[in-house]
């Protein structure tokens, strides 16, 4: 396991979130990386509002947020995170979605969801991705604060034995992550929660990374929306997130090579002939 400048028990927290479906590391960044985070988030915000309630009419986005900036792209690849996904996910893991989230006043309570439900396999199940929620301020109950249904990771599908159906008695169980700013929730995609409602006059901010098993497909369109000059001086780790990397045996291939050489400066894309088209008249 990589060496970390505190020490960092893994065990203890995949264990977390195996009983409890979360954990929360403490002391994911201290005051100095989060004044590098608000300073690097700064040019990018005040441009863009939710445009549905569940991204929040009062809430800003920033999309593709790990490559906006160096400390964007370390907090995604952090070793702590890495050793701990890696405890649920398969080797060469990817970068789902990663974006900054700023939950304004005023805004309302997201609807209750699940990270990775949009895969659509049968509850219960494993996790398909991990989901980081990271404190830039501290989370209070009063302004928005992550909610939480502890224990339901493990539930099946609405109508299953065992799982509450009543959406009023879901809200019940409910429960504010209060944390302080340089926190970070970890979490299983199967995890029931939601964005609280902000009533403070000050916006809430936070980021939000989550990962996917190498065979799924990622929310973001890492390949699109990232020019590989930018993920040509990233770390190996990063391009491996952003899917620079083969899912044992061949998943994510480049015409039968390997991806990263798709970042060697001389390379090209294979040219694909056209056939022609055949002369019906």
């Amino acid at each position: 396991m990589d060496a970390f400048a505190t020490p960092f028990d893994v065990e203890a927290h995949a264990e977390r979130m195996r009983a409890d479906g979360f954990t929360v590391i403490e002391d994911f960044m201290e005051a100095g990386k989060l004044d590098v985070f608000k300073a690097a988030l700064a040019p990018f915000l005040g441009a863009h509002r939710g445009r549905n309630e569940f991204e929040g009419f009062k809430t800003e986005r920033v999309y593709t947020l790990v490559a906006r900036g160096k400390v964007f792209e370390e907090i995604a690849a952090d070793p702590r995170l890495m050793a701990l996904i890696g405890r649920f996910l398969q080797p060469n893991f990817l970068l789902s979605a990663s974006h900054a989230i700023n939950l304004g006043p005023g805004e309302t309570p997201q609807s209750i969801h699940a990270d990775d439900g949009f895969y659509r396999q049968r509850r219960p199940r494993p996790p398909i991705g991990i989901s980081v929620i990271g404190a830039i301020v501290d989370f209070t109950r009063e302004n928005g604060a992550t909610e939480i249904v502890p224990g339901s990771h493990l539930w099946g599908e609405p109508g299953d034995p065992g799982r509450p159906n009543d959406l009023a008695e879901i809200e019940k169980m409910l429960v504010p992550m209060e944390i302080p700013a340089g926190a970070a929730l970890v979490f299983p995609g199967t995890l029931l929660h939601r964005g609280g409602a902000n009533v403070t006059d000050k916006p809430r901010l936070a980021f939000t990374n989550q990962y996917c098993e190498p065979w799924a497909r990622p929310q973001e369109n890492f390949w699109l929306s990232v020019p590989r000059e930018m993920v040509r001086e990233m770390s190996p780790r990063a391009q491996s997130l952003l899917g620079y990397e083969i899912a044992p045996p061949f998943l994510g291939m480049v015409t039968a090579s390997h991806p990263a050489k798709a970042l060697e400066p001389d390379w090209e894309p294979p040219v694909v002939a056209q056939a022609p088209s055949a002369d019906c008249a």
